[in-house]
């Protein structure tokens, strides 16, 4: 079994944002691979601007390169693979500190109304987080290396990912977690709560937005846990 993570918004370096999950998941003999997203700049031959439909596109080509795989998107990420889990052979979908669109929905139609006071937007019609508030909010339960290297990481991405609806909801057909986070300063743990009831199953996690980050050996524990299960 294969993992293939897909990271969140406004961020570049899917690798190194899964890498300490990645280790530990080498030592035990599962191998990992992260998407780059081409709508974060991670694809320097890719059009522009690039978007959501994009990103999906190129998590197809990652699932469609490997056999059985568990499918983790965190944040942004939730949505793209939702909608890219009708490539390859999908197993399982985990979701951390997500959303699970349906059909015809965008990451702007499941949360709370307006925009999310860490984001800024920008007359070129592209957005990112507020540096700022991204230590207090989404990396207060991190240690300062992940602090530094996340920072480093910051971009502005199209803004259209926000309003584009996804053309497919892996959810509904294939078995899912979802990860609530519940210390999670920046995706309440509310908002968390309510998409994560359209999985199959909860876990909750006494975390803040970057799990992967803080506390990396909870979900290897977790994808562990999915790996052994039974088909």
């Amino acid at each position: 079994m294969r993992i293939v993570f897909v990271h969140g918004a406004c961020v570049r370096d899917g690798a190194w944002w899964w890498s300490r999950v990645d280790a530990l998941l080498a030592a035990g003999g599962t191998t990992s691979v992260a998407v780059r997203l081409p709508s974060c700049g991670e694809l320097p031959d890719a059009r522009r601007p690039a978007g959501l439909d994009d990103d999906v596109e190129e998590t197809r080509r990652v699932l469609r390169d490997g056999g059985p795989t568990i499918l983790v998107g965190h944040s942004y990420g939730g949505v793209v693979a939702t909608a890219a889990a009708d490539a390859g052979d999908v197993r399982h979908l985990v979701y951390v500190s997500s959303f699970l669109p349906d059909v015809g929905e965008s990451l702007a139609d499941l949360g709370p109304a307006g925009p999310a006071p860490h984001l800024e937007f920008f007359a070129d019609r592209t957005f990112t987080a507020r540096a700022g508030l991204v230590p207090p909010l989404f990396l207060h339960d991190c240690d300062a290396a992940a602090v530094e290297g996340a920072m480093a990481r910051l971009v502005r991405q199209d803004a259209a990912v926000l309003t584009t609806p996804a053309r497919y909801a892996g959810w509904r057909s294939i078995p899912s977690t979802a990860v609530v986070c519940a210390g999670d300063r920046a995706t309440p743990p509310e908002v968390q709560r309510a998409q994560a009831a359209r999985a199959g199953r909860t876990v909750e996690l006494a975390t803040g937005h970057h799990p992967m980050l803080s506390h990396p050996e909870l979900l290897a524990a977790l994808l562990w846990e999915i790996v052994a299960e039974p088909d």
